[in-house]
């Protein structure tokens, strides 16, 4: 097993007991939740007489369901209004701070823990919802968790993990112009596949990640349980106590310089850690990417044709997106086009759409909607009139949450339309309507299809 990684570190930190099961009792010291996976949480409690042992280490949000343009209460839409209705009642009874429409704080889960400074180094971190790995850019350990196990956490304040395996993911050189995370992490997965982290902790390093902000690193980390991991992570730096300092949850003056110097202990030593397995990338040789089938290693460079099926799953997928081999995904039309998501929906990704729109106007025919990921990312994006370059060039600009990410809200495709999106996974029916077809890219490759009306190569001048 790994020895000397912060994975170890910080899994050795939290254990309170060895179960008979072998698991180990792990406390947890961050858990944010939702309106989709608490309310049936709650219940458990309530049927069971518990109670919500640690309120202050819980917090709460509401992004899956919430409609994107009007908000106004009630929601059209009975069953989201029914989830909101618990969670702000949850909330009151156990004394949880929750974020709601009305506060600056509201966001999709994985973009306001960072943002307020509630991710931290040294954290253990759960939430119900498999994208919590996002949280690991910290140099956190974060998990997605089911609703039973959100019910142990809100009564105990800890879960039965197994320790797990440790992956060295170490990207070398540096991202060419017009590449993205997105672009790296799915050239990750292309290449080790969508299975092979399972039983891992995926450690991202190398140059090209130190050289990454914190939001690319997110966007990294984001895809990790992608790739079949299920945590992913990358040691804390310099660049990681920069991006929490000042925020409004961390902490202050001499307390934060003291954490800070914790903080960036708790890296994986250079010397002396072992890896239960280690893969290395080239960064230099990540192309603009895009998704050709129904999971995110079904994956392509834009200038790639769709390669011939390697097995019974390839050719389904392919069957269902109506692609052949040997056809470019370059040239496709597409119907919609969708930016934002808790991979992509920060602001740094509004700035590389927002460069590619900049006086530019979407094809004729296409729908085209921005969904900031946060308040906090949509006032910060306002402030910088990316907001009006979106419109301006015949975008929807909107309010935020998951929306197209999961289509659990109004947000949706019709029929078998084909969506260019910045979401994390195109399975089939992922975004509405059990037949619509989506292609994974990066914001700037997103905006780029918006304008030419069919997948596009962002390196390409128009």
């Amino acid at each position: 097993m790994a020895k000397n990684t912060l994975y170890n570190k910080i899994f050795d930190l939290h254990k309170v007991r060895q179960l008979p099961s072998g698991e180990w009792q792990i406390a947890i010291g961050l858990h944010l939740i939702h309106e989709v996976t608490s309310p049936q949480a709650f219940a458990i409690l309530r049927e069971r007489g518990l109670n919500v042992a640690h309120p202050e280490l819980t917090y709460a949000t509401v992004d899956h369901i919430i409609p994107t343009d009007s908000q106004t209460r009630p929601f059209a839409d009975p069953m989201a209004e029914e989830m909101l209705a618990h969670l702000e009642e949850n909330c009151r009874l156990y004394n949880i701070k929750f974020f709601n429409l009305d506060d600056l704080g509201q966001g999709i889960v994985h973009i306001i823990g960072p943002e307020l400074g509630l991710t931290q180094p040294g954290k253990i971190i759960c939430c119900g919802d498999s994208h919590t790995a996002t949280h690991g850019a910290f140099g956190a350990l974060a998990f997605g968790i089911g609703t039973t196990q959100v019910a142990h956490v809100l009564a105990a304040q800890s879960l039965a993990l197994n320790e797990l395996k440790v992956r060295r993911i170490e990207i070398n050189g540096h991202l060419s112009p017009d590449v993205y995370a997105k672009d790296a992490i799915l050239a990750i997965i292309r290449r080790l596949g969508i299975k092979a982290g399972l039983g891992y902790a995926y450690e991202y390093g190398g140059a090209a990640v130190g050289n990454m902000t914190m939001e690319q690193r997110m966007t990294l980390c984001n895809m990790s349980i992608e790739g079949g991991a299920l945590c992913g992570y990358v040691n804390p730096d310099q660049t990681t106590v920069d991006y929490l300092r000042g925020r409004f949850y961390a902490p202050k003056g001499q307390k934060f310089n003291e954490l800070a110097r914790w903080w960036l202990s708790l890296a994986s030593n250079p010397k002396k850690a072992e890896y239960d397995d280690a893969v290395e990338f080239d960064a230099c040789q990540f192309k603009p990417m895009v998704t050709w089938g129904t999971n995110p290693g079904q994956a392509i460079a834009i200038s790639e044709k769709i390669p011939e099926p390697q097995n019974q799953d390839d050719a389904d997928a392919l069957k269902y997106m109506r692609f052949e081999p040997g056809e470019f995904i370059k040239g496709k039309k597409i119907n919609q086009v969708f930016i934002g998501s808790c991979t992509n929906g920060r602001l740094s990704d509004f700035m590389e759409a927002g460069e590619i729109l900049r006086n530019r106007k979407i094809a004729r025919g296409v729908k085209a909607i921005a969904v900031p990921g946060s308040r906090l990312v949509k006032k910060q994006a306002e402030d910088q009139g990316l907001d009006q370059i979106f419109i301006k060039a015949g975008f929807e600009w909107r309010k935020p949450g998951c929306s197209m990410c999961l289509a659990m809200n109004p947000d949706k495709l019709e029929g078998d339309e084909i969506c260019a999106s910045t979401s994390n996974r195109n399975y089939r029916g992922r975004q509405g309507s059990p037949a619509g077809r989506t292609i994974l890219m990066s914001p700037a490759m997103a905006a780029k299809a918006a304008i030419a009306g069919e997948a596009a190569d962002v390196r390409e001048i128009n």
